[in-house]
């Protein structure tokens, strides 16, 4: 078993290296956004699941913009049924797009 920090050192660099092969010269996508626009998002499943790596979400908004707000309506290992709301986000429309590839 791994201490808490070395997991948590883990995930930072995982998300880092899966952003920059995604994003390395920019979201195109994003860009084609004004810089000034806000948004909300809310995430939801379209099946039963269980739900896993909500550090991971948590951790990509994070380094993609720290003023995103995340708001988790489940916990990990939490059942959810088709159409739940999972979470919501709030911020940047830019980041918001960035966060979802």
């Amino acid at each position: 078993m791994t201490s808490p920090n070395y997991r948590l050192d883990d995930l930072k660099r995982t998300v880092a290296f899966a952003l920059e092969e995604d994003v390395r010269d920019g979201d195109i996508t994003a860009q084609l956004i004004p810089e000034a626009n806000t948004a909300k998002a809310r995430v939801i499943t379209r099946e039963v699941a269980v739900v896993c790596g909500v550090d991971w979400v948590n951790e990509v908004f994070h380094q993609v913009d720290p003023n995103v707000l995340v708001t988790w309506h489940v916990a990990d290992g939490e059942k959810v049924e088709p159409n739940q709301v999972l979470f919501e986000l709030e911020g940047k429309a830019r980041s918001l797009l960035t966060g979802e590839r």
